[in-house]
């Protein structure tokens, strides 16, 4: 292989440049007896010998080659070729991991001075380069006429160069709203490109630009928003996943400004399961009075899927579409909690299990709605046998229990079963239980003494035992105080007055 590096075939010359520097390492003397053959080989006619020979002498990875490299790096950031130049350009960098205390403060000067090389792929490299090198400062510093310069020649760049460019933007804080302006106009083509990669950089250049200009971000988002949109209908589904992920946060930020485009994010038959549950989180995000029951309906449609995870993730939107702040105010919850209902009389496991669970969460945000949830409850904790829906129904009756006529004998034919529960459907028992009897304290009394007694004596789970021992001692206190805790709102109580004191 020596021998056959003298080759003058570029092909050949290319294969023993890679098996050299493939294994280089395994015998470093060996590989030292081409370090002539390479040196003459970084001045020979052609740019590509040139550039390869550069390439491959930079690659030998033995740190004793650091002294033949640097002559040949600094002949090549000037020579007439540009992929000679790009070449060393990298070079530097693979010289600083040979020898990280080399002093390349020179180099570093020239890699500024080449940001105006005419060729693109050499300024993408001195722009990487930089930024390696200068890692421990954040990066290469960057001011307004190197800013400037590189973004009117955005248009010469590659996917790769439009990053790096980009990358320095969403580091650089224009002097004042017109260089703002400027910027835009001239990153706006961008976003009009196929690539992905340079549109959610340019993304974030333009909220970068105008995080101190608030009247602005609407029209921000009106103009990023279709570029986006286009993405998504026309992606593969890695790409079309990560896109969705910057949407939610797009929508989390700037809450409306997607609200119009909501059918867009409706789940396709063809969708992998994880765009389906991203899709879904969305939706509810998009919900207002306006579209509110659009999105409800066509999450619904998503209850009955073969993917149980996608029906529960629904039923779950369903309930965030009622505790929303655009819709609270308005009968989307009325809507919402009727359709809760409905999915919790259905004979399906996870189905039930997952609405129960909604439900509550929905009745403690709107709790007006007890007259609508109440007459179910009793049916559904016959059949959903899930521990957290079960736990769900029973926290529910001890809220609206004052209601439903058979709560207590309800709750008593589940205490009879106490050793089969779970310990989040035993902790429920005793909430609803402590809450129920001060509602019905006459049939309530017997109940809780008992459901206290099993408690206390359950040494299996600490927090259970704990909790029912709070609440024997809370009742010793007398009735009054331990309904005035137990009945507390976020208002009733106000230990401002206990801290300061």
């Amino acid at each position: 292989m020596m021998l056959a590096i003298e080759s003058r075939d570029l092909v050949i010359k290319k294969m023993v440049y890679l098996y050299m520097t493939t294994y280089a390492t395994t015998n470093p003397s060996l590989a030292q007896m081409c370090t002539n053959t390479l040196q003459k080989d970084c001045s020979h006619d052609d740019p590509m010998v040139r550039g390869l020979a550069l390439r491959s002498l930079c690659s030998l990875n033995l740190p004793e080659m650091v002294e033949y490299i640097r002559e040949p790096l600094r002949r090549s950031l000037v020579d007439q070729h540009a992929y000679v130049r790009k070449t060393g350009v990298i070079g530097i960098l693979k010289l600083v991991h040979l020898e990280p205390a080399a002093d390349v403060g020179v180099f570093k000067d020239q890699l500024y001075e080449m940001l105006r090389d005419p060729d693109p792929m050499v300024v993408t490299n001195c722009i990487a380069v930089l930024n390696e090198l200068m890692l421990a400062s954040g990066g290469m510093a960057v001011n307004r006429p190197i800013m400037l310069h590189l973004l009117n020649r955005l248009g010469d760049f590659t996917e790769f160069g439009l990053g790096e460019v980009l990358g320095l933007l969403a580091r650089y804080t224009p002097a004042d709203n017109d260089e703002i302006f400027s910027i835009m106009n001239l990153l706006d083509p961008v976003l009009r490109t196929s690539n992905s990669g340079s549109v959610l950089a340019t993304i974030k250049c333009f909220l970068h630009l105008t995080k101190n200009m608030p009247q602005l971000q609407p029209q921000i988002y009106g103009r990023i928003k279709p570029p986006l949109l286009t993405l998504i209908a026309g992606g593969i589904p890695e790409l079309v996943y990560c896109l969705l992920k910057h949407v939610d946060f797009l929508v989390s930020t700037s809450p409306g400004s997607f609200d119009d485009e909501y059918r867009q994010f409706y789940v396709r038959y063809n969708d992998p399961s994880h765009v389906k549950y991203m899709k879904c989180q969305i939706l509810a995000k998009l919900a207002n009075t306006n579209n509110a029951l659009d999105i409800i309906s066509e999450l619904s449609e998503y209850v009955s899927d073969i993917d149980g995870r996608l029906g529960k993730l629904a039923i779950k939107s369903i309930g965030e579409v009622a505790c929303t702040s655009r819709c609270c105010a308005s009968p989307v919850a009325e809507t919402v909690v009727e359709k809760l209902v409905e999915l919790c009389s259905l004979d399906v496991g996870h189905v039930s299990a997952a609405a129960a669970a909604t439900l509550r969460d929905v009745l403690r945000k709107h709790p007006n709605q007890r007259d609508v949830v109440a007459p179910v409850l009793c049916g559904c904790l016959k059949f959903i046998e899930d521990g957290d829906g079960k736990a769900a129904i029973i926290w529910m009756l001890g809220e609206v229990g004052e209601v439903v006529v058979e709560a207590p004998y309800v709750l008593e034919k589940t205490i009879a079963n106490y050793d089969e529960h779970p310990s989040p459907v035993k902790l429920a028992l005793l909430h609803a239980s402590m809450k129920l009897f001060f509602k019905r304290p006459g049939e309530m009394q017997r109940i809780l003494g008992n459901l206290i007694t099993l408690a206390t004596n359950d040494v299996a789970d600490q927090d259970l035992h704990d909790r029912a021992l709070y609440y024997y001692r809370l009742l010793q206190t007398g009735p009054e105080n331990a309904e005035r805790v137990i009945n507390a709102t976020a208002t009733t109580i106000d230990i401002s007055k206990d801290f300061a004191e």
